[in-house]
């Protein structure tokens, strides 16, 4: 199916179902996606090889430049945002500049929008490297994916790249001591000849587990909202989200559902 790249450093705003209107910003490749994830339901598309990359990231400068420019810009005009999201192309924190940019955005957010938050969409791969976890603690909406308990599930569903170990990738998210937000994606489907679904009682057990372990302050449960590059998948009806939320709340964890 059809996907979308980004080509620009700033776009937006936009009215996000989980973060209100959003201002993104893109720190990878423009046009090309770069992540250590290879999800089957990317609105990116397919994760290439990053050995083939032959084109830059964009430098720290200029996106404290754009992002300046962008936010004067709208409170010239007195346009109302609610979050400075970094998403775009893939994994933000793979910018070898990533802690000094969030930095940045901090100082130029406190000039122009001091109310606004600033987000993080990551999939948690890189949170074992101190820069980026000390990086990921300054800001107030830290989101990090985690769309199983069992590792085989992620594996067949987001395709990690790198040297994934669920344990691990556990074992770092309760550094945050709870405070950042745990985003789950469910789906359905066929890969490979294989069933996927993570909604079923056994994963959303496992899954359950890994909550209780690592505790985050909220929990986004969510299915896909745009086209996937895999096309046998299919989306989770909102009634079963909220059956999976009910659980969620069971164990004493604040939870917000996106069908």
């Amino acid at each position: 199916m059809r996907t979308f790249l980004f080509n620009e450093i700033i776009f937006g705003p936009v009215n996000s179902r989980r973060l209100g209107i959003s201002l993104g910003i893109n720190l990878l490749p423009a046009g090309f996606k770069l992540c250590t994830f290879n999800c089957l339901y990317c609105e990116c598309g397919w994760t290439h090889d990053s050995k083939d990359i032959h084109k830059a990231f964009p430098p720290r400068k200029i996106v404290y430049d754009f992002l300046e420019q962008k936010l004067r810009l709208l409170k010239v005009h007195k346009y109302s945002i609610d979050t400075i999201t970094f998403a775009g192309n893939g994994e933000p924190t793979l910018h070898p500049e990533f802690a000094g940019i969030i930095g940045d955005a901090i100082q130029i957010r406190n000039t122009h929008y001091p109310g606004v938050k600033i987000a993080v969409l990551s999939n948690a791969s890189t949170i074992r490297k101190e820069e980026i976890f000390q990086a990921l603690k300054k800001i107030e909406s830290n989101i990090l994916k985690l769309d199983s308990g069992k590792e085989e599930t992620i594996r067949l569903l987001n395709n990690p790249k790198n040297d994934f170990n669920l344990h691990e990738t556990i074992k770092y998210l309760t550094r945050f001591n709870g405070d950042f937000i745990l985003q789950t994606m469910f789906v359905r489907g066929n890969y490979q000849g294989k069933i996927i679904d993570n909604t079923t009682t056994e994963e959303i057990e496992a899954w359950l587990e890994a909550l209780k372990i690592i505790h985050p302050k909220l929990v986004m449960v969510y299915t896909f909202a745009r086209l996937t590059p895999h096309n046998e998948l299919s989306k989770v009806p909102v009634h079963d989200l909220n059956i999976i939320a009910d659980k969620v709340k069971k164990i004493n964890i604040n939870v917000q559902v996106f069908g």
